[in-house]
């Protein structure tokens, strides 16, 4: 009779911190496979890993007190990381590799990786550590290689990301680390949390902390990721999805949920201050264009707003602007379905979910995707760094060109319900902002029961904004400038609803709390603003109403 349960030390791991325990684990891993399915058991201790492959049929059990460390993987100019060791060597390159960035197109490089199997799951308290993964950037990044974000940053200033004195919830043992090469300009790449830092394009260099590719019926419960990498988890064509009750305090995004169906994620906090936390995506990573769809998010909590573990540990530690932070204050947190947005967005729904510290609700196409089928629910929102809500058709159309079914034209945005949200302590300059572009404009919007309490104070001269299309730009809440609006932006949008709708600055604005421009259909009933000045400017807009609302009288423009 088979074992159920195959103990990783049994197969020779240690677990004592200091040995490399990967062939012990990946042999335990065959064993149960090779049984036809079974339970990897991690005890307490610390596992220092390379790569761990995943096998079909085979489920990962932390138990509290046990933690899987990523190795320190090759510094620039080294060929091995510690004790010798390289993590899996990322997949050849493709001709679709310049559809997505570096991270997208590779799974193997990782802590934990599978492709091409099915009933899988990771569970139980224990602890993913990715103290040996790259985040995508460091010293020696190559020529030409994306900056955006994550490359050299710039010390000071509220946007500037952090490099702590030390990693709050790190366990015994966390590496230090120089703040690395400086670099001319002004610019120099900084560390998270007082960390090394790696390239991720580098030959042994670990990417990230779980990557799947072309699996199924797939389970993640109850652990947590500290320091994930590229990707707490990056999830790439895999179907019958679950994701529950995970705690992800990292370096960059989240998770990434690409091209997947069937997913439900629930019940997770995830704490992302330099990138996405929780971040659908329908990329051309896998060569061709596949939806994400039939998906659940729920009662989760996103933010950006604390330093590098310490959501993890429980202590809370906000980023503050201090010397130590290199003022950096929020982070980015949020919930975004794109921007990799090639083969689509459908039959999604978002629910009761909290944002603190962090960007907003981000819905984005502009890779020739549709974007359809949308009801966002029970959201609430608390110094929010940006747009509280973001609604983006664009034509940036990074995607194979003339190929047939899968050229790349300019997509849809439409069907969006959004209801019960509460927004407190949202920076003014944006407003929430609702764009298409001209001759394709965002169709079929509901936005009811809302109430937003923006800080205010824009002055007169911000009034006559010329706001600027950005057709092709990468979509980012911020992407169009200051708008004339504290509120509610609405440019190229067919067909649109808002009612019980109230904004209520902080300081008194000078701007509209509702502007549109181009909207064709549009009612407006029982919106609360102040009326001083108008609450409300229409701009080459036809067949609006207002109706019952507080914010100003009664009218039609035909």
């Amino acid at each position: 009779m088979s074992p159920v349960f195959f103990d990783v030390r049994s197969f020779g791991a240690t677990g004592d911190g200091k040995t490399v325990d990967t062939p012990a684990i990946n042999k335990a891993i065959e064993a149960a496979a090779a049984a036809g399915g079974g339970t990897v058991v991690f005890p307490a201790g610390t596992y220092v890993c390379f790569s761990i492959r995943l096998k079909s049929k085979v489920d990962l059990l932390l138990a509290q007190g046990s933690v899987i460390e990523a190795a320190e993987s090759p510094k620039p100019g080294e060929t091995t990381g510690y004790m010798g060791g390289t993590y899996d060597a990322a997949e050849p390159k493709t001709s679709y590799d310049q559809y997505q960035d570096y991270g997208h197109n590779h799974w193997h490089n990782s802590l934990i990786w599978g492709e091409g199997i099915s009933e899988v799951s990771i569970t139980g308290p224990g602890l993913i550590y990715g103290k040996g993964l790259s985040f995508g950037a460091g010293p020696g990044r190559p020529p030409g290689a994306p900056q955006r974000g994550f490359g050299p940053e710039r010390v000071g200033g509220a946007g500037a990301p952090a490099a702590q004195a030390g990693a709050a919830g790190a366990p015994a043992g966390a590496a230090g680390g120089g703040q690395g090469t400086p670099r001319p300009g002004g610019f120099q790449p900084r560390t998270r949390g007082n960390y090394p830092m790696y390239q991720a394009e580098q030959a042994g260099v670990g990417n990230k902390a779980i990557a799947l590719k072309n699996c199924r019926n797939v389970t993640f419960r109850d652990f947590s990721i500290l320091k994930g990498g590229h990707f707490g988890l990056l999830l790439t064509g895999v179907d019958n999805l679950t994701i529950d009750n995970l705690t992800i305090d990292t370096d960059r995004d989240g998770m990434d949920i690409d091209c997947c169906r069937n997913v439900r994620v629930s019940n997770c906090v995830v704490n992302s201050p330099w990138d996405d936390g929780i971040c659908p995506k329908s990329s051309f990573a896998l060569g061709y264009n596949r939806a994400c769809e039939n998906m659940t998010i729920t009662n989760c909590y996103v933010t950006g707003a604390y330093r590098l573990g310490s959501v993890l540990d429980g202590t809370f530690k906000k980023f503050d602007g201090s010397a130590e932070d290199h003022g950096k204050i929020g982070g980015t947190g949020r919930i975004k379905c794109g921007t990799e947005s090639n083969g689509g967005f459908k039959n999604v729904t978002i629910s009761n979910c909290v944002f603190e510290g962090c960007q907003g609700l981000c819905l984005e196409t502009v890779d020739g995707a549709l974007l359809e089928d949308f009801t966002v629910t029970n959201l609430t929102m608390r110094d929010i760094i940006s747009c509280p809500i973001f609604l983006r058709l664009g034509a940036r159309l990074r995607g194979p060109k003339g190929t047939g079914d899968q050229s790349t034209v300019v997509g849809t945005l439409k069907r969006v319900l959004i209801s019960n949200v509460n927004c407190y302590n949202t920076v003014s300059r944006f407003g929430s902002n609702i764009t298409g572009i001209p001759n394709y404009s965002v169709e079929d919007v509901k936005m009811s029961d809302i109430y937003v309490e923006p800080q205010g104070g824009g002055g007169a001269d911000m009034v006559s904004i010329n706001v600027p299309e950005k057709e092709d730009a990468y979509p980012e809440p911020g992407m169009l400038g200051p708008l004339p609006t504290y509120g509610f932006y609405f440019r190229h949008v067919n067909r649109m609803e808002m009612n019980h709708v109230e904004v209520r600055p902080m300081k008194p604005d000078a701007r509209p709390a509702i502007y549109t421009e181009d909207v064709h259909r549009a009612d407006f009933s029982f919106i609360t603003a102040p009326n001083e000045p108008a609450a409300f400017s229409f701009n080459k807009s036809t067949d609006v109403r207002v109706m019952m609302s507080r914010a100003g009288k009664d009218q039609t423009i035909a």
